[in-house]
């Protein structure tokens, strides 16, 4: 083929008329104009037989335009028809597809997703391709397969968790699409998961998630998102890479609440109060990015107020010395050899941290290595046998002087049983410790109530309720402290005066749930 065809070519089109000098009629006027040749030869016999027309160049009538049918519209229409579509069984056919929707599914493709889909909603997520995954995902972010928001944001978040090990994509898409979710149904849900799992929307959302836990929920502020507060970088630290990663990340989060209540009891101002990080600012976020989503259902994107609290200095450089005072105190608590140098805060927060730290960690490593005393079986149904030998004398002995005397009680002490050594081969008489306890115990109640302070006699209060973990943590910030410094509080005077523990975990023990509603 030769190259003059490969050039391009121009053709001159020329129309030719009898008529000239016709004027262009405006844009409303009902009739065409005629030119002026045309009316002064009007009256003449030559002219044309044929009235000259003008072309119309444009609609006088808009018409209604036809509705437009995307194809995310046609998947989420298809998705509501297949809503409730199961399968009682079926084998699992491999299935990849770039953005997978019903029509790329084969039949025994569509078998299978059915027959999973219904697996899933039962909590068995079974093994399967990453395609049938997000066609899945799909019909949640558009609404369907569930009926409370709430609900659709728990199943997108367990599907996140059963097969994000298996599918390291989902952590790039499921992190946004769930925060999106969440803005498009104004869910009140942390997205401490969704940073931490993502660490490419950690802008934005850390911002967002920093000012909520700083504000509203400090006690469930995490170790990933508060990293976006600091200077140091922990990550480095000889000792975060060693044996003190897991202490760090789960006492920093703590110690940060543990200084806001204490700031906020001291000053009657939060943190966020104290250092303003300045006004918010709109940012405009893209929903459900790269996914089949209908844009008619919640809008092409969001605007959100995002709050720089990162950028706020003063607050920034608390946190940093915060991160490290913590974990100089965990090295110490470790017995880890050198300190971190240039750790500056008050004394006030620096002994209340250590306090707190101590009584924590003390408290965590005796719980790990399990009770001192470990009681023998057998030797505890000998001594629990001799205790009621005993007993029965004193009794037999005592009935010449009182005739009605029915069940004395014996003080017994430890002294009089023997020495409990902390070794597996001795044992506690658990009988005989109970028995001792019960003499006198409505003056040591008394001693105890007297003992306690408002907030401790509150906190106890609080405890008694049925939703007493939340009353108690409420109770804690309001009162510029943390529910494990109060509950330690109470623990140490119930030794002291009951000889026992009141409180285990966040429940008060069973035998003295009566005492305190007495008191």
């Amino acid at each position: 083929m030769s190259n003059d065809r490969k050039q391009p070519h121009f053709t001159e089109l020329v129309w030719e008329s009898t008529e000239q000098n016709v004027p262009i009629p405006p844009r409303n006027s009902p009739e065409p104009l005629l030119s002026k040749s045309s009316s002064t030869n009007r009256g003449k016999t030559n002219s044309s037989p044929e009235p000259s027309l003008q072309l119309q160049l444009w609609d006088t009538e808009m018409e209604t335009p036809e509705p437009v049918t995307t194809t995310e519209g046609q998947f989420v229409t298809r998705a509501k028809e297949l809503v409730d579509k199961t399968e009682d069984s079926a084998l699992f056919v491999p299935f990849k597809s770039y953005w997978p929707t019903y029509g790329h599914m084969t039949g025994t493709q569509s078998r299978w997703y059915f027959y999973w889909r219904n697996e899933v909603r039962q909590g068995r997520y079974l093994k399967t391709d990453l395609s049938y995954i997000f066609l899945h995902v799909y019909e949640l972010i558009n609404g369907v397969g569930w009926t409370d928001p709430y609900d659709g944001y728990r199943q997108l978040n367990q599907i996140w968790e059963a097969y994000r090990e298996s599918y390291k994509r989902l952590d790039q898409y499921l992190g946004g699409w769930i925060a999106d979710f969440s803005f498009v149904h104004h869910l009140d849900v942390p997205l401490s998961i969704i940073v931490a799992r993502s660490r490419g929307l950690a802008g934005d959302l850390a911002e967002l998630e920093l000012m909520r836990g700083l504000t509203a929920a400090p006690e469930q502020l995490t170790f990933a998102v508060l990293t976006a507060m600091s200077d140091y970088d922990i990550s480095k630290s000889k000792f975060y890479i060693g044996e003190g990663k897991e202490a760090l990340e789960q006492y920093i989060p703590q110690v940060v609440a543990l200084i806001n209540a204490y700031v906020t009891r001291k000053h009657g101002s939060n943190l966020v109060e104290m250092f303003p990080p300045g006004p918010a600012v709109m940012r405009e976020r893209y929903l459900f990015r790269s996914a089949v989503y209908d844009i008619s259902l919640y809008g092409y994107s969001v605007l959100i107020p995002v709050v720089r609290i990162s950028k706020s200095p003063p607050l920034r450089s608390l946190i940093t010395r915060l991160f490290r005072l913590t974990e100089n105190k965990l090295r110490e608590l470790m017995g880890y050899r050198g300190r971190l140098k240039g750790v500056n805060v008050d004394a006030d927060m620096d002994d209340l941290i250590t306090r707190f730290l101590k009584r924590e960690y003390l408290k965590e490593t005796q719980e790990d290595k399990g009770p001192a005393v470990v009681i023998d079986p057998e030797k505890l149904e000998r001594l629990q046998s001799d205790y009621e030998i005993v007993r029965t004398m004193l009794t037999v002995e005592n009935m010449d002087e009182q005739e009605d005397y029915e069940d004395s009680e014996i003080d017994v002490t430890i002294d009089e049983i023997g020495p409990i050594k902390d070794s597996k081969e001795e044992l506690l008489p658990v009988d005989v410790i109970e028995e001792a306890q019960v003499v006198n115990i409505g003056s040591e109640a008394e001693q105890f109530a007297n003992a306690l302070n408002p907030l401790q006699r509150e906190a106890l209060l609080a405890l008694l309720d049925e939703d007493g973990s939340q009353s108690m943590l409420k109770l804690a910030a309001a009162n510029g402290t943390m529910s494990e410094l109060l509950i330690d509080e109470i623990n140490e005077i119930a030794m002291d005066i009951l000889g026992d523990l009141i409180i285990e975990g966040e429940d008060i023990v069973e035998e003295y749930i009566s005492m305190l509603r007495n008191i």
